[in-house]
């Protein structure tokens, strides 16, 4: 990965935190993260995997090609991306990807089935429908479970700009 101009705008994706594998209540996986310090997404694997590698050999083995690269794609997102979750009806967070890809097992991770995670800094607080870009809302308002970017050219500036100044 090249190194990002200061001007380049920073990637914006949207995160649902939702397991493929199982149903479980509205917005408990994203409020997991959020709660955690967290982003993630799903597909356990039984036994745990000690590395990455471990990890795409396995996802790819258990749950199919796609899984793998799914992974992959997660694990490589360079830090400081903006990703966004909904832990609400009308609740929307805002976050950046702060660390390496690590499989968690344990607390709301497990109970949520969002066991491939990576550390995430968000904004204190939520957004309100009415102040997240509408671009957000229109992936969030599609489904589905899978991470994604959104591909808007208004959705990096109308990003960057909520994001605060004092966030670290």
């Amino acid at each position: 990965m090249g190194s990002e101009r200061e001007s380049d705008p920073v990637p914006v994706y949207r995160a649902p935190m939702r397991a493929r594998d199982r149903d479980a209540p509205p917005f408990q996986g994203a409020r997991c993260g959020v709660s955690t310090g967290l982003v993630g997404i799903g597909d356990a694997l039984d036994p745990a995997p000690g590395s990455l590698d471990e990890a795409l050999i396995a996802a790819g083995t258990a749950h199919g090609d796609k899984a793998g690269r799914m992974l992959l794609r997660f694990a490589e997102l360079p830090e400081g991306v903006f990703v966004w979750t909904q832990t609400g009806d009308d609740e929307f967070r805002l976050g950046r990807i702060a660390g390496p890809w690590r499989y968690e097992r344990s607390g709301c991770v497990r109970t949520a089935g969002i066991h491939h995670v990576r550390p995430a800094i968000w904004v204190p607080g939520t957004i309100s429908a009415a102040d997240t870009p509408p671009a957000v809302l229109e992936t969030f308002a599609r489904g589905g479970r899978n991470l994604q970017r959104i591909n808007d050219p208004e959705v990096e500036p109308a990003t960057a700009a909520l994001w605060p100044d004092d966030a670290k």
